[in-house]
C-alpha cells in the first residue's frame, strides 16, 4: 500500500495546483489594478480574470499528455474533464450569476424596507466570461509547458 505522502511526488498534480494558485494570484493583481484596493477575498472566490478552474484543468490535461502520451485514455479522460469544467464555468455558472443579479435587483426594487424575505444577497460572481476561461486555459497550458521544459516532470 502506498503512503499518502506519495501524492507530493505527483508532478502533474503539483504543476496543476501551481497553475491554479498563480491564476488566483493574478486575480488579486487584476483586482488591485481595477479597483485600486487590496481585497484578499479574491483569492478564495469564484469568477474573475483569469479562470483558475480553467488553468487547473488544462495544466492537468497538458501534464498528463506530456507525461504519458497524447494518445492515451488517461489524456482523453483529463481532456474531457477539462472541457466539462470550462463549459460549466462559462455556461452554467455564468448564467446562475446573471440570475442572481436579477433576483437581487428584483428584491431591492419590489420590497424596499418592508419585506419578510432574508436580506442576504445572492452571490452574483459565480462563473466566467469566455475570455476569462480562454485566458485561464492558456495560462494552464503555458505553466505546464514551462514546467516540462524546466524538467519538473
Amino acid at each position: 500500500m502506498q503512503d499518502i505522502g506519495d501524492i507530493f511526488q505527483n508532478r502533474v498534480l503539483l504543476v496543476a495546483l501551481v497553475a491554479c494558485i498563480i491564476a488566483q494570484a493574478i486575480k488579486l493583481i487584476v483586482e488591485i489594478i481595477k479597483n485600486r484596493k487590496l481585497d484578499i477575498r479574491v483569492l478564495v472566490t469564484t469568477g474573475g480574470m483569469p479562470s483558475a478552474h480553467s488553468a487547473l484543468v488544462t495544466a492537468l490535461a497538458a501534464g498528463v499528455g506530456q507525461t504519458i502520451g497524447w494518445q492515451t485514455p488517461d489524456f482523453a479522460l483529463a481532456m474531457v474533464f477539462a472541457i466539462i469544467v470550462m463549459y460549466d464555468a462559462a455556461g452554467v455558472r455564468q448564467a446562475a450569476g446573471k440570475q442572481a443579479r436579477i433576483l437581487n435587483q428584483m428584491m431591492d426594487e419590489l420590497f424596499d424596507d418592508k419585506h419578510e424575505f432574508s436580506q442576504d444577497k445572492l452571490k452574483e460572481l459565480l462563473g466566467h466570461t469566455p475570455v476569462q476561461v480562454i485566458a485561464g486555459s492558456a495560462l494552464g497550458v503555458m505553466i505546464s509547458w514551462l514546467a516540462r521544459s524546466a524538467y519538473v516532470f
